[in-house]
């Protein structure tokens, strides 16, 4: 098998190999999903265009859809998310070698330009023969949104202004876009006309695949994975109550016990955030705009102010919102001297690096690899990680294996569901049901150990729960 694909250095397969090894061991929910569909083969024929940190995690995900039957093509989702030995390995397959690789067309690195992120979604989205994909894995909707602003452009005939983007990442965009239709003015709306749906990971995913829904933009079934509980839950209180931990240690080594942290927002991502730096020993202050959330972190034992007054209190600044230019450079003006700035919300905009370098005056001086200083005229600094993009992956690398095996069980039941059910699944926003978020819980308990009682006859009649699940309606809230 020949293909074409671009990662760093193939030579790393062999490592990457190994680690996937070791990741799979803590994935039991993808190893009972291929044992389960081991001859059914479900995505047969389904080609699966994905977008999604090029993690060894992600390396088991792919390589599970494979063994369901599909074609595969991927691109990471954050220029930082990329593990190039993990990248390595997929593009040689577990029966392939460097110099014949037998595996799943890559296109990801670490460390892109933001040019070179959306040429590898262009790459990722189209077949050699020039098809698409019937169906698309995201995380952070950038493969949905390529597709939607091109076929914008497309139907108008009007080719985008980059000058006219908001920040340089949708400027990138934009640029591709309007070269594609220099090259042909009818390249993506066909790609898109064949796509069944979109099993979307992430909140700021979600956020834009309803604003798509709300306009009446939206061009194809989406399927909300972000929301399963198994995938919210676990990778957005326990993942990053892992990570980032991880994350800082790696980046500065400092002890986090008894310094000031502040995390800003405090949805599922803040809790585990401010959950794992109390465990560490620090004071921690929370920022929020949502009543609900603010009286939850006050419950929880946390001062919540407003990012104005605790500016200078911090020592640490976690942004956790899935919003814009949250922690501005009048808020990093007023920090202490030597304060660390990381994020681990959507992609890089929540800190305004963009702004911090346009300061008169401030000098930028890189300590190490996603560890930069800057500086102002006065000589004071702070620290800032991974240039404003998830620090989770640009100076650790992510949630750890068992919390991304109920994340990516999710994608891969719902890329199933989509693909033998599309009938069932018109133009619009769809969950999986409640039973199959149960499944994928089930599936992680052996090896924890955990072992299920069971409702009795009685109490399955008393309370009208049945006896193998659902358990809760489709409206609880975990």
């Amino acid at each position: 098998m020949t293909f074409t694909y671009r990662i760093a250095d193939i030579q790393l397969a062999e490592q990457g190999r190994t680690d996937i090894r070791f990741a799979e061991h803590e994935m039991p929910g993808l190893m009972a999903i291929r044992r389960e569909y081991a001859g059914a083969r479900p995505l047969a024929g389904a080609k699966i265009a994905g977008s999604l940190g090029m993690t060894v995690e992600t390396a088991v995900l792919i390589e599970t859809l494979v063994e369901l039957g599909a074609d595969v093509r991927w691109a990471t989702c954050n220029v930082l998310s990329t593990m190039d030995h993990a990248a390595a390995a997929v593009v040689v397959g577990p029966s392939g070698t460097p110099e014949r690789p037998a595996g799943v067309p890559v296109f990801a690195w670490m460390d892109q330009t933001l040019d070179e992120y959306w040429w590898c979604h262009a790459q990722a989205l189209r077949w050699p023969d020039g098809s698409g994909p019937h169906l698309i894995l995201d995380d952070g909707g950038d493969a949905t949104l390529l597709l939607h602003r091109a076929v914008h452009h497309e139907k108008s005939g009007v080719p985008p202004d980059p000058a006219q983007a908001h920040n340089a990442e949708r400027a990138a965009l934009l640029r591709l876009i309007a070269d594609s239709m220099a090259e042909d003015a009818n390249r993506w709306t066909p790609i898109a006309g064949g796509i069944i749906g979109v099993a979307e990971e992430t909140t700021s995913g979600v956020r834009a695949l309803r604003r798509l829904h709300a306009s009446g933009e939206l061009l194809f079934a989406a399927m909300n994975v972000n929301d399963a509980v198994t995938k919210s839950k676990l990778d957005n209180i326990y993942g990053c109550r892992h990570s980032l931990i991880d994350g800082l240690n790696r980046a500065t080594d400092r002890m986090i016990g008894g310094k000031v942290a502040v995390v800003v927002g405090y949805g599922d991502v803040g809790k585990g955030s401010a959950a794992a730096l109390a465990g560490q020993g620090a004071r921690v202050i929370v920022v929020e705009v949502d009543p609900i959330c603010a009286l939850q972190a006050a419950l929880d034992g946390f001062q919540v102010t407003t990012l104005d007054e605790a500016a200078p209190m911090g020592d640490v600044f976690i942004t956790a919102t899935a919003n814009c230019q949250v922690i501005r450079p009048e808020h990093m003006a007023r920090m202490k001297h030597m304060a660390v700035l990381g994020n681990i919300g959507h992609s890089d905009v929540e800190v305004d690096v963009a702004a911090l370098a346009a300061v008169p005056g401030i000098r930028r001086r890189t300590v190490k690899p996603q560890v930069d200083e800057w500086v102002w005229p006065d000589g004071r600094s702070i620290v800032v990680l991974s240039n404003g993009r998830d620090l989770n992956f640009g100076n650790a690398t992510g949630h750890p294996a068992f919390v991304m095996s109920a994340s990516f069980t999710n994608q891969a039941m719902a890329l199933i569901e989509l693909y033998t059910n599309a009938a069932r699944y018109p133009v619009g926003i769809h969950r999986l049901p409640r039973i199959r978020d149960e499944e994928v819980a089930r599936l992680h308990l052996d090896a924890l150990g955990v072992r299920l009682d069971r409702l009795t006859p009685q109490q399955v009649e008393y309370s009208g729960v049945p006896a193998d699940g659902p358990y809760k309606s489709e409206d609880y809230r975990y």
